[in-house]
């Protein structure tokens, strides 16, 4: 018994830890994406667009460039 709940901590920690590293490679989009989103937001019919698209349109827009 004492085995078996051993077996079933490091299965459940060792699921954790991929999990967050799976999490934390979630991966950014590219700069050929951002470049084409950019594009369309600029082409967006404002007064059309749901709240979603406008706020990322919005965030895209005032974000810093490197």
């Amino acid at each position: 018994m004492n085995k078996l709940l051993s077996a079933l901590v490091v299965a459940a920690f060792a699921t954790a830890s991929v999990g967050a590293f799976a999490a934390s490679h979630g991966g950014a989009m590219s700069d050929k994406d951002k470049a084409e989103k950019m594009e369309a937001c600029k082409k967006m019919d404002m007064s059309k667009a749901d709240d979603k698209a406008k706020a990322d349109c919005k965030k895209m827009m005032e974000a810093p460039k490197k």
